[in-house]
């Protein structure tokens, strides 16, 4: 019977798109790349979606992420997440964790629970936590470097962190995990130079910023801001989440 994922079906078949409805997945960082990977997951047919972050969607994210509309700005990115989702898939789980996930706090989040974890968060002390903890979990994951300054869409690969160059943020991990015995972790990274934003105190939001109210972590309190668009953290998401569909469904 037609339904909402034949067309996916003819390529995954049957027993791939059981395994998609069977599985759970926990997307950490609903920013940029992690709400594209989020919606490509729904839209494939992944039953169950853990959706972790505790911000709320500001007027600047609506150059680049999926979830930020004028109707959603000033909401959590799981609400706007969660609703957007379940939207286009109502058989779609979707569980909301309102938490900046760190190192601190990472004891009260199982990972066991899930069958992928792909990590699009922008903290490297929680990027290092999520590889350190999957992999002694032995539970597959995916994390994004730099997305940030880059105007190349095509210029993003999927490679064992150690096989990584150019991004600065890659050798900052693969330095960090080398030290933690971390073996390997699948990523997602630009061969493109990054570039430096313009120093524009008119349009950087670290001095001027315009969070909704009750923002937990404002633009004030970043070290620096990137520069982004529509397009480079969105091909980054998708390749993502092309990654987590192609192995829970048995293409790896």
């Amino acid at each position: 019977m037609l339904n909402q994922f034949s067309r996916t079906e003819l390529l995954l078949g049957g027993a791939g798109m059981e395994r998609l409805a069977r599985a759970r997945v926990a997307v950490f960082g609903l920013g940029g790349v992690g709400g594209y990977t989020a919606e490509a997951l729904a839209r494939s047919g992944v039953g169950a979606i853990d959706l972790f972050d505790d911000d709320r969607i500001c007027v600047t994210n609506l150059n680049r992420q999926i979830f930020a509309t004028r109707k959603t700005v000033g909401l959590f990115k799981t609400e706007a997440a969660a609703a957007r989702l379940t939207d286009i898939n109502p058989d779609l789980t979707a569980t909301e964790h309102r938490l900046f996930y760190t190192p601190q706090n990472a004891d009260g989040v199982d990972l066991s629970l899930y069958d992928y974890i792909a990590d699009a968060v922008d903290t490297v002390s929680a990027k290092l936590e999520l590889a350190a903890r999957a992999e002694k979990a032995n539970i597959p994951i995916i994390a994004c470097m730099g997305a940030g300054n880059k105007l190349d869409a095509s210029a993003f690969r999927v490679a064992d962190i150690y096989e990584t160059s150019v991004c600065p943020l890659a050798k900052v991990m693969r330095n960090e995990l080398r030290k933690r015995g971390v073996q390997h972790l699948k990523v997602v990274y630009s061969r493109e130079e990054p570039l430096k934003p313009a120093a524009d105190g008119e349009l950087t939001c670290k001095n001027k910023c315009v969070c909704p109210p009750g923002t937990k972590r404002t633009c004030a309190a970043r070290r620096q801001i990137p520069g982004s668009n529509a397009f480079a953290p969105a091909a980054a998401g998708l390749i993502m989440a092309g990654e987590i569909v192609r192995g829970l469904a048995g293409f790896d």
